[in-house]
């Protein structure tokens, strides 16, 4: 727990990233399964996450991000897009999964599928999406602080164009529609800010205990 702390001291939102140093595969993957067993809602994970290292479509993203460098100059730019419009269908193909993981008789689960079913459908659409992107914000946290764990640094972005994104990412075509990015990578020793004390809340002003 001691090394969880400190690692959520060392991180913080790294501005300027050193385009030489890559995340090892080994450490990806890692990231990847982080984000993979990530809290969501009922389990049902309403979205998907691209993971972009194309240096041309990287630079096209920065023009729709308001070019921010660490868009491009990270090692990779994790992409959260969460599904639009979540229906049964979505809901079907969990169950699909559940019964294959834990072998089990998918009616069996009908109980659940008409519990997560009733959530679904007493949502509006606005509503569903909503709730869809702020899945994808729980798995965004998921990947920041594995990543502080691994001395990886990692910048979560909302200053960027998502109607441009989709268009860029084709992910319209998809049913998807991006939520929130992450920049990760490195930090550029250049970068002032990593020398910056960590500025939160003080305890009794953050917590009521009742």
């Amino acid at each position: 727990m001691e090394n969880y702390i400190e690692s959520l001291n060392w991180r913080y939102a790294t501005k300027k990233y050193d385009p030489t140093k890559k995340v090892s595969a080994q450490d990806l993957e890692t990231l990847k399964e982080a984000v993979q067993l990530s809290v969501s809602s009922m389990g049902l994970q309403p979205y998907k996450v691209l993971i972009i290292e194309n240096p041309e479509v990287r630079q096209n993203l920065k023009a729709a991000g308001y070019n921010q460098d660490g868009i491009t100059e990270s090692s990779q730019l994790f992409v959260f897009a969460y599904e639009k419009n979540v229906s049964e269908n979505h809901v079907d193909a969990y169950m699909d999964n559940i019964s294959k993981v834990r072998e089990v008789e998918k009616e069996s689960l009908k109980p659940f599928e008409d519990m997560v079913n009733g959530f679904i459908n007493n949502q509006t659409e606005e509503g569903k999406n909503e709730w869809a992107a702020k899945q994808a914000y729980i798995a965004l946290s998921t990947l920041i602080n594995t990543a502080a764990l691994l001395k990886i640094d990692a910048t979560p972005m909302e200053g960027f164009n998502a109607q441009q994104f989709d268009e860029i990412l084709g992910l319209d075509k998809l049913g998807l529609s991006t939520a929130v990015i992450a920049a990760v990578g490195y930090r550029h020793e250049e970068d002032g800010f990593q020398h910056f004390k960590k500025v939160r809340k003080p305890k009794n002003e953050l917590f009521i205990t009742i």
